[in-house]
């Protein structure tokens, strides 16, 4: 397989409901878009990368001159044979997981399509269809928070979780626990806390929790294993775990029970399997996050959701839940809680719509060999 041109385009969608997290927010969004064309195919993939560093460290901007100046040069024109070998061309780049996880997710579709079968199948998936759970911003008003919730639960969505900061922990999740006592729940503090912080978040074990998620700072692997000791409720790592070694130190220091995992954040599929294999091996939970994807790329979260080490509902949610509008046809919908793996479509399975794109694109570039 060979790539001949490379095109990245700056997208901006608005979301129809304003998010926020404990260290950042946002309502609207610029992700690039990767269109990879050769022997006769086109495919896709989405760099989902936040515009401000707070999450991992690259933005947008960030992505795109890493994408545009070193990434795709040392793609296109090169044969290659599945993508892991067209990760290998880009090796030398370290670090950089958003930009390198828009390329490498493009390079799945193109294998995909080029073998005649389905996202999911090229990656290796057996589920028919993914349980779908939701994540809500930080919504202070504890009314709005609940009728939010109710919402979705009526919608059938199996698994809701909901932001924390300090100053909004504990009454807020009491007050969903008392609400709906059957509910799986899940807190998530963006490394909003710290380890002298202990005796507060043990509090939160009252409430049988799914998991609280990255409590701690975002690369502190060894006190995320001390408050593990210290707390029933299990701890999920998210922006601590970027690569299968940090994943085998987390089991090994038993830092945590279950993980969260995000194409985009480790870099792409093929580290993603990687990670989720060893922690299935390992008995740790393994579940996939969101990173409010546009239709792209949330149709390559569906196909790795399918893989069978995911165990629990992810945050991959139908996109009617962000968009007004999204880039791809068909719409993609949760319905009664789960969304339909389209094994029987080829490549992502729901196609982007290259009008929609266009009125939305607010830069573009063309690398050629």
């Amino acid at each position: 397989m060979k790539i001949e041109r490379v095109t990245l385009s700056v997208v901006v969608m608005s979301l129809h409901t304003p998010f926020k997290a404990s260290t950042h927010g946002a309502d609207a969004l610029r992700h690039i878009l990767v269109k990879l064309e050769g022997d006769g195919i086109t495919a896709w993939g989405e760099c989902a990368a936040p515009t401000e560093p707070y999450y991992m460290g690259e933005t947008t901007e960030t992505c795109w001159h890493i994408m545009k100046d070193f990434l795709a040069p040392a793609v296109v024109g090169k044969e290659w044979s599945d993508p892991y070998e067209f990760a290998r061309l880009y090796e030398r780049t370290k670090g950089n997981g958003f930009a390198k996880s828009g390329l490498e997710m493009a390079a799945w579709d193109f294998a995909a399509r080029a073998n005649g079968r389905s996202l999911s199948a090229e990656l290796g998936g057996t589920r028919p269809e993914i349980l779908s759970g939701v994540s809500l911003g930080i919504q202070r008003d504890l009314d709005k928070l609940i009728a939010t919730i109710q919402k979705y639960v009526d919608q059938g969505y199996r698994r809701v979780k909901m932001k924390i900061a300090p100053g909004f922990d504990v009454e807020p999740v009491r007050a969903v626990r008392e609400r709906f006592p059957d509910l799986a729940v899940m807190a998530d503090a963006n490394s909003a806390y710290r380890l002298a912080d202990a005796d507060h978040l043990r509090q939160l074990d009252a409430f049988d929790l799914m998991m609280i998620e990255q409590p701690l700072e975002w690369d502190d692997m060894v006190n995320h294993a001390q408050l593990q000791t210290m707390m029933t409720t299990p701890i999920c790592l998210d922006e601590s775990v970027r690569t299968v070694a940090d994943a085998r130190r987390m089991i090994d220091s038993k830092a945590g029970k279950v993980i969260n995992i995000k194409a985009p954040r480790v870099g792409g599929f093929g580290e993603a399997k990687a990670i989720a294999e060893l922690a299935a091996a390992n008995g740790i939970g393994v579940w996939c996050g969101g990173m409010h994807e546009f239709g792209v790329g949330r149709a390559g979260a569906v196909a790795l959701c399918s893989l069978a080490a995911f165990d629990l509902p992810g945050d991959i949610s139908g996109s009617d839940k962000y968009f007004d509008e999204d880039i791809v046809e068909p719409v993609i919908l949760a319905e009664n809680g789960a969304i339909r793996v389209p094994t029987e479509r080829v490549g992502l399975g729901w196609e982007p719509v290259e009008g929609r794109i266009a009125a939305r694109t607010l830069a573009t570039d063309v690398i050629t060999a």
